[in-house]
C-alpha cells in the first residue's frame, strides 16, 4: 500500500470523529429551494468568503469536461440559480454549444455540498442590466475591457484598456452593460444534499424535478 504524502492529511481517527460529535440528518423536504437557502445562510455565517461559490461544469466542443468556481447570485423556483459572467468566455461558448450544466456548493466549516445538475437559459436583459448596475464601477469597467479566457500578451495590455475605458466614464456611475456580458440560469432536474457523517456515513438527500413536482429519496453513503 502507497504511503499518503505528507502534503495530504490522513484519514480521520476514531478519536478524532468522537472529538467532532454527531450532525444532524438531512431533514424531509418536498422542494430543494427552502433547505437550500437555509443552508446558505448558515454558510454566510460561518464560511471565512464567498459562501455562494460554487463549482460549474461545463463540456466543450470535443466533450472534455471543464469546471470553474462562479458565484451564486440569484435564486428562485422561476429562474433557478444565476449566476453572470463573459458570453464570449470558455465557459461562455460552452453553455452555448451544449446548454446543460452541474454546479457544486461545498461548505467546509459546515461539511455539507449540495449538488445540481439542469439545463441552461440566458437571463433576460433586464435582470442582466439589474445586476451589471450593482457592481463597483471599477467591476464593471473590468468586464468592459476583459476578452475573458482568451490569450493576453502582457499584464499591462490589460491595464492599459481599464485605464483607457476609466477615461471615458471617469466618476460617472451609468457604466452601460456590454452586450457580450448578462446572466444565466440553470433551471435544475436533480438537487442532491450531502452532510457529512462520522465514519464516512455520510447522509444523502436527492430531489428529482417531474411533471407533479418533486420526488425525494435517500441514497446511501
Amino acid at each position: 500500500m502507497t504511503d499518503v504524502p505528507v502534503s495530504i492529511p490522513k484519514s480521520p481517527s476514531v478519536a478524532d470523529y468522537a472529538a467532532e460529535g454527531d450532525r444532524p440528518l438531512i431533514p424531509d423536504v418536498e422542494e430543494p429551494y427552502t433547505l437550500l437557502e437555509e443552508w446558505l445562510r448558515d454558510a454566510n455565517q460561518s464560511e471565512p468568503n464567498d459562501s455562494s461559490a460554487m463549482s460549474l461544469a461545463t463540456v466543450d466542443a470535443n466533450g472534455m469536461p471543464d469546471v470553474r468556481i462562479v458565484l451564486l447570485r440569484g435564486l428562485t423556483p422561476e429562474d433557478g440559480f444565476q449566476f453572470y459572467t463573459n458570453y464570449d468566455s470558455a465557459k461562455g461558448e460552452q453553455l452555448a454549444r451544449h446548454p446543460k450544466a452541474a454546479l457544486c456548493f461545498h461548505w467546509k466549516s459546515l461539511r455539507r455540498q449540495v449538488r445540481v445538475r439542469g439545463t441552461i437559459e440566458k437571463s433576460s436583459a433586464e435582470q442582466s442590466d439589474t445586476y451589471f448596475q450593482q457592481r463597483a464601477p471599477q467591476s464593471r469597467i473590468a468586464a468592459i475591457a476583459s476578452d475573458q479566457s482568451r490569450p493576453l500578451t502582457d499584464r499591462e495590455v490589460f491595464n492599459q484598456r481599464v485605464a483607457e475605458i476609466s477615461s471615458i466614464y471617469g466618476d460617472d456611475d451609468d457604466i452601460p452593460r456590454p452586450e457580450h456580458w448578462g446572466g444565466y440560469k440553470l433551471l435544475p432536474t436533480e438537487v442532491e444534499f450531502w452532510q457529512d457523517q462520522a465514519f464516512r456515513m455520510h447522509d444523502r438527500l436527492k430531489l428529482i424535478k417531474t411533471e407533479a413536482g418533486w420526488a425525494s429519496s435517500r441514497l446511501y453513503p
